[in-house]
């Protein structure tokens, strides 16, 4: 006798992946600024290079393709994108130090120009999901114009300029720290734990 039933295939829910996303941004992001901000030797890079290939890098990536799960573009255009900033980086940083290839001044001018362009777009979208992410963007916008403007020459103006970078990199990175771990809290939670400031709309 045949089976008349009709079987329903339902979407399994999956947690949220901003606050992965933003750690894995945040901790790759402070590592980084504290180079360029001259705290640490820039020996230390070689932590970075590990970092931006699995956690800032692929680790990003993957809580970027959960966000497109999720129906978030936003948070699934950026975490995506800022996944590839980092292993390109990671790249560059790692033939570089292996001395296959270096990337010449212009170069790095170039990539934190474009950066800065992609950057300045996604800020304008940050205003339509909450205010921790309007600060991160807002801090990060701010970090990669003055690292841009510091790749451009290599005057004292543009090396004070590299090194302000490397300070609002790392206020970046506590206020992403802190947005996730808002998200970790609140969904653990299931209550506002820490509060985000959600944008109206």
């Amino acid at each position: 006798m045949a089976d008349n039933k009709v079987y329903e295939i339902k979407e399994s829910a999956i947690a949220d992946p901003g606050p992965l996303g933003l750690a894995c941004f945040a901790l790759t992001t402070f590592c980084l600024s504290m180079v360029n901000a001259g705290l640490v030797v820039k020996e230390s890079v070689a932590v970075v290079i590990a970092l931006a290939l699995v956690y800032g890098g692929a680790t990003q990536i993957l809580a970027g393709m959960w966000e497109f799960k999720k129906n978030n573009t936003f948070g699934a255009t950026a975490f995506s994108s800022y996944g590839a900033f980092w292993i390109s980086l990671g790249v560059f940083e790692l033939l570089g130090a292996q001395k296959i290839l270096v990337i010449p001044p212009q170069g790095v001018w170039l990539f934190l120009l474009a950066w800065t362009i992609f950057t300045f777009y996604m800020w304008i979208g940050s205003f339509g999901t909450n205010k921790a992410l309007v600060a991160t963007f807002t801090l990060l916008l701010l970090a990669f114009i003055l690292l841009t403007i510091g790749a451009a020459g290599s005057a004292s103006a543009h090396t004070l300029a590299h090194t302000m970078g490397g300070y609002a990199g790392i206020l970046t990175a506590i206020v992403a720290w802190y947005t996730s771990f808002a998200g970790v809290l609140n969904n653990t939670f299931g209550r506002v734990v820490l509060p985000v400031g959600p944008c109206k709309k």
